[in-house]
């Protein structure tokens, strides 16, 4: 008996198209880049009833044939890494998506996807590396970020990589997770900017 490979259902690659178009489209042309970093529920809102149900594909993997060009594994970073912050935000579901968003990451630098970004798009692809909470992992953020070119981004990884060398994690992450804090980590959580 043949099987079949997985792969692409026969005729659907229009539609994949233009699903990770209407991700990149929203991220980088419709919205304001200031609701890139601004806690606002009615962004988070309509995130969810844009994206809510292409969240959930994302993190069954679903989205697999968008790997097959750079933007295609760009939106999927994208969808597993920033929208899931959005949707989930303040629950611990909103990092449970990272390792796959990394390890998506690192798979489209090794295929040499950045090549195809602009500077912008590249920061979020590397966004991943950033959000991780491995010393070993922000080694390469830095490194990543600074042959970028975007100062404003790579300052931040430097302050990320800092509160990760640091504790060896995100005590504003703490309370959200059930971990508990330390009491370094609790006068570290007093300072301004000390929550991203």
């Amino acid at each position: 008996m043949r099987t079949r490979k997985p792969g692409p259902r026969p005729g659907c690659t229009e539609g994949i198209t233009i699903v990770q178009e209407e991700v990149l489209r929203f991220w980088f042309q419709e919205i304001d880049p200031k609701a890139w970093w601004t806690a606002d529920p009615e962004f988070d809102r309509v995130i969810q009833g844009r994206f809510g149900e292409l969240l959930e594909r994302a993190a069954r993997a679903e989205l697999y044939p968008w790997r097959i060009t750079a933007r295609g594994r760009l939106a999927e970073v994208l969808v597993l890494d920033q929208f899931s912050r959005n949707i989930h935000r303040n629950s611990p579901r909103a990092f449970a998506q990272d390792p796959l968003a990394l390890a998506l990451a690192q798979e489209a630098i090794a295929a040499g996807t950045p090549a195809a970004l602009s500077a912008v798009e590249r920061s979020f692809l590397y966004l991943p590396f950033m959000h991780s909470e491995s010393a070993a992992i922000h080694d390469w953020a830095e490194r990543l970020y600074r042959e970028n070119g975007v100062q404003e981004n790579y300052d931040f990884e430097l302050k990320h990589k800092a509160i990760i060398d640091r504790f060896g994690r995100y005590p504003h992450r703490n309370e959200i997770l059930g971990r508990a804090s330390s009491g370094e980590e609790i006068e570290f959580l007093k300072q301004p900017g000390s929550r991203f």
